[in-house]
């Protein structure tokens, strides 16, 4: 990985340039709430989505689904075509904050979304954390915030 920061928009994943995301290692056994970091640049997840699921399909193959928060993101249609793919968008108002669950065929991925408004230095260290092998913190503790009651 690349040493610099995520806002200058130099960290790759799979060599894609300009996607602000990190996974954990695939080979690494699955551990804590979320499998990577994501800072998409809006609260517009049909815009958002095409770049990311370009990075993720080397990883994951064709997604399928992506459950997401409502409270998180603006309101969004049911589906999306994304390069001539219809992937299926499922609201929740319940469950984890900043979390993006992606779903291929054989693959599921939780995210944690940092927020797009989020300072640079808090989105680079939180996205790096959530992709580091081993990490188990929570959402909350990733993004520096008190735990949702």
């Amino acid at each position: 990985m690349a040493s610099a920061s995520l806002a200058d928009d130099t960290i790759p994943f799979a060599d894609r340039p300009g996607i602000r995301l990190v996974l954990k290692p695939g080979s690494v056994p699955p551990s804590g709430f979320v499998d990577g970091g994501w800072w998409p640049r809006s609260r517009d997840l049909p815009a958002e989505l095409p770049a990311l699921l370009d990075a993720l399909a080397p990883r994951i193959g064709r997604v399928e689904h992506i459950g997401y928060r409502l409270q998180d993101w603006d309101r969004a249609a049911g589906r999306v075509v994304v390069d001539g793919t219809t992937v299926r968008l499922g609201g929740f108002r319940s469950g984890p904050a900043d979390t993006l669950d992606v779903t291929a065929d054989a693959h599921r991925l939780t995210l944690l979304v940092v927020p797009p408004d989020t300072d640079p230095d808090t989105a680079d260290r939180a996205v790096r954390a959530a992709g580091h092998p081993g990490n188990t913190d929570d959402t909350a503790s990733l993004l520096d915030r008190p735990a949702a009651r």
